[in-house]
């Protein structure tokens, strides 16, 4: 991390210093990170990235995150979920995304685990929702106790590769909390965004 946590780029808008380390990021930065999400395809298409993210660099998920898509069928959960092994042996020849056995095999073992929460909370986001923490100032630590809470739940379902910091960089990507750093131009638009937005809760009857 940067020992200065905010930038000012050429354009004179104030950034979370990656956030104008490249055009990629900037775009990503400005326009998505952070930002609630509700739609399940999205938070499972998150949750997967994180997955395969775990040990590199965010930027090369980023930019394979269309093929990602391609291959992962929009990540539409019932969909990979019907995928077997000789999808995985054809995507583990596929240069195109990240080729890594277990990252794949657990996305497919992932989009189980989802349909079975969205059967029982109503949906994917009333359930990662639901560890939304109390306000709070933005977080310079790798895990919170929501975290690892969230993946303690996570994996308990049988969901794999969502260790603590794998479920933080969810909570963050995803609205769940607001980690841009104060001053950055992004974070009050964060902030509108949140309180505007409608928190997804369960029809569960149990």
């Amino acid at each position: 991390m940067s020992s200065d946590p905010l930038v000012v780029g050429d354009d004179g808008i104030a950034r979370c210093w990656w956030g104008a380390s490249t055009p990629d990021y900037q775009v990503y930065h400005d326009t998505e990170w952070g930002f609630p999400v509700a739609d399940d395809h999205r938070l499972f298409e998150k949750l997967c990235l994180e997955g395969f993210q775990s040990g590199l660099s965010w930027l090369t998920v980023l930019r394979k995150r269309p093929d990602f898509r391609r291959v992962f069928h929009g990540f539409d959960a019932k969909r990979v979920a019907a995928m077997g092994a000789e999808d995985v042996t054809r995507l583990l020849a596929d240069a195109t995304i990240i080729r890594h056995r277990g990252k794949i095999e657990a996305a497919i073992a992932n989009a189980a685990a989802a349909l079975d929460v969205a059967d029982e909370w109503g949906t994917l986001a009333a359930f990662f929702w639901s560890f939304e923490p109390l306000d709070r100032p933005p977080s310079t630590e790798p895990t919170t106790a929501e975290s690892a809470a969230l993946a303690k739940e996570l994996k308990r379902r049988r969901f794999r590769f969502v260790g603590p910091t794998t479920a933080y960089a969810f909570m963050q990507a995803t609205g769940i909390v607001n980690d841009h750093v104060p001053g950055c131009a992004t974070r009050s638009e964060v902030a509108t965004a949140r309180q505007r937005f409608v928190r997804p809760t369960t029809s569960r009857t149990s």
